[in-house]
């Protein structure tokens, strides 16, 4: 029998408990290892600078491998669908392997904007060595050459909520692996490698930390491909920290029930925001027209827990005294976390991507990016509604806004 998600993500990644006598995840924080059968370890030496397992439980040393990090590891492959995973120490350093793995097969990219802006920003520098071409969902194809190594795309899109199509972005694809950023739905609500995505990449600082407490990246796959990731971490030191892939192991037995909680709420507040005439306009894939494709109950189980909107009056003073207002939900990047965060990418996370390129993916001066957290679905609204009477409406008056929220 197959178990369900919520089952699985309780118990994935802890088959060896029992041997070992434990009941919760060990943190095993060596940074060497005892090497007594030289030969023995310089066989599982061999092996893991190739990306492969180590050998008769040698592990050497924790660049190269570490059980706490390995058992989370195989946890998220699990959920994910995945033959092997590969944690670092952060989401960009998880993407940076990816693409110097990426590398042997050519140094051409195509990518789908908008996307998380360091990631952009990597791509767009080329100081990795590789050439991008951007395009849309729907021009992949044209876009590709006989040394494209590698297309990216992330959805739902950071931060506009843009969803892409994954099965029709892989058959475009072709024989050219696709990676596909799936930081804002976790596997929770949508998993890429069962729609024919080559790669799945996580910033696992977000929901699968979900405290605000970690910062991590994982990226999962098929043996082959994951091999080659793990031989660059080998390489370049990467690994994932074990008290960190200790919290993430911890935390994936509550992904769920964070993710969920998380999204109804959202949708909420999502919808009360698009009526109220102080907003110009919210994104967000729960909201009518907002999935032209169908893509929510057919590549995902929802539309998630994140949210941008803009206000009605676009002067940058009325945001700054908007956010300023804001009493329980903290302005800051990141997401995922257990409490709401909001902040303004086209002055903080994707202010390294060139004006021009912002706007052409939707990224304006004004928009705000929401992550909704645990919190009460009404005081987060009265917190929204008491900050947003300092915005002018549609109709040039200050609005009461409505304070009662039914639930």
């Amino acid at each position: 029998m197959e178990h369900r998600f919520a089952t699985r993500a309780v118990h994935a990644g802890r088959s060896d408990f029992s041997g070992l006598g434990v009941h919760a995840p060990p943190i095993d924080l060596s940074s060497t290892y005892p090497t007594p059968d030289l030969d023995a370890a310089a066989r599982s030496f061999d092996s893991l600078v190739a990306g492969d397992a180590p050998i008769q439980g040698s592990f050497v040393y924790q660049r190269l491998f570490n059980p706490t990090t390995d058992r989370f590891e195989k946890a998220l492959a699990e959920l994910e669908g995945a033959e092997d995973a590969a944690a670092f120490a952060s989401g960009m350093a998880a993407f940076s392997a990816v693409l110097l793995a990426a590398k042997s097969r050519g140094a051409h990219v195509v990518a789908v904007r908008p996307m998380y802006g360091t990631a952009d920003h990597l791509l767009t520098s080329g100081l990795l060595g590789m050439e991008v071409t951007w395009t849309t969902q729907d021009e992949i194809a044209a876009a590709l050459r006989p040394d494209t190594a590698l297309v990216v795309v992330e959805t739902p899109a950071n931060p506009t909520l843009a969803l892409i199509d994954i099965a029709s972005v892989v058959k475009q694809a072709g024989k050219v692996p696709v990676l596909v950023d799936s930081t804002f739905a976790t596997p929770v609500l949508q998993r890429p490698l069962t729609h024919g995505a080559a790669l799945v990449l996580h910033s696992a600082t977000k929901f699968l930390g979900g405290h605000g407490d970690v910062l991590a990246g994982v990226v999962a796959g098929s043996h082959a491909l994951v091999r080659e990731i793990k031989y660059v971490r080998a390489a370049t030191g990467g690994l994932l920290h074990p008290l960190s892939s200790y919290l993430l192991h911890r935390g994936l037995p509550t992904l769920e029930l964070r993710v969920e909680r998380a999204q109804a709420t959202a949708v909420v507040l999502a919808e009360r925001l698009a009526e109220d005439a102080r907003i110009a306009t919210v994104r967000f894939p729960g909201l009518p027209g907002q999935d032209p494709r169908a893509l929510i109950g057919r590549q995902m189980h929802g539309p998630g827990s994140v949210f941008s909107f803009e206000l009605a009056d676009a002067d940058p003073l009325v945001l700054r005294e908007f956010l300023g207002a804001l009493a329980l939900i903290t302005p800051a990047v990141s997401l995922g976390s257990t409490d709401t965060l909001i902040q303004p990418p086209a002055t903080l996370t994707h202010r390294v991507v060139a004006a021009e390129s912002r706007a052409e993916a939707g990224i304006t001066s004004g928009l705000l990016r929401v992550s909704v957290g645990l919190e009460d679905v009404r005081d987060l609204w009265h917190d929204l509604d008491q900050a947003l009477a300092v915005v002018p409406s549609h109709h040039g008056e200050r609005s009461a806004g409505l304070v009662a929220l039914s639930v």
